[in-house]
Order: structure tokens, then sequence, then C-alpha cells
């Protein structure tokens, strides 16, 4: 997996309409909703008239870790829902998730740490299952 400070995501061969459902499959068997998904090709096809990859941005939320977090910080929804971003790539698809350590530790409450840790884990498992 390659790692970005913000971020963790992998490369996969397979195209982005099959990915897109594993991932969907993965997130829902980690206990994600999805509760936002934006085609970001669409967007920007409407908005400024160019064509671009496939691109989607999913706010996939677990419910319980976000209520958990939200009663540690009310104004943690600025920083929710957990996003993972799928796209094409010239030798697939890349799949990344947000690092729900770097996002959460930005708050300094070390009450949300273990929290973090979860997500984290999480999304981990998710990339890995792929």
């Amino acid at each position: 997996m390659q790692a970005v400070e913000y971020g963790v995501g992998r490369d996969l061969t397979e195209p982005y309409d099959t990915v897109l459902a594993r991932v969907l499959e993965a997130l829902g068997a980690e206990g994600f909703g999805v509760i936002t998904e934006i085609d970001v090709k669409k967007t920007m096809k409407e908005k400024l008239g160019v064509d671009g990859r496939p691109y989607v941005i999913l706010g996939a939320c677990n419910p319980k870790l976000a209520h958990a977090a939200l009663g540690e910080e009310a104004d943690l929804g600025l920083l929710l829902p957990c996003n993972v971003v799928v796209y094409e790539i010239d030798a697939g698809t890349r799949v990344a998730a947000v690092n729900a350590g770097a996002m959460l530790g930005m708050v300094g409450n070390p009450a949300l740490a273990p929290i973090a840790d979860d997500i984290q884990a999480r999304l981990r498992r998710v990339l890995e299952s792929l």
C-alpha cells in the first residue's frame, strides 16, 4: 500500500466499475455505510464542460464510531465522513482512504485516538481485501 500523510491507498489492475463495486462491499463488511457519493467526472462535465477520468468520492460513515467521536467533540462533524476515493489510472484503478489518525489528530483531543485507530484499522482492512 502507498501512504501519504493524509491517506493510504493501493493501485489495482481491475477496471474502475469492478473495483468500485468491491469497495462498496468491503466498506459494508467493516460497518461503514456510504452516506455521500460524489461523481467527480460528472460534476466537472456539468459545471466546467471538461471531460475527465472516472473518479468518485465516497463519504463513508460507521455510525457507532461517528457517534462516539461526536460525543467527544461536537464540532468534529466538520471532519466527517471518512472519505474514500476510487478513480481510474492508466494501469487500472486506485483506491485511497483518509488517514483517520492524521485527520482526528489535528483536533488535539487524546480521547479520539482509540476511535481514530479503530477507524484506520477498518479502512486498512478494506484496502487489503480488494
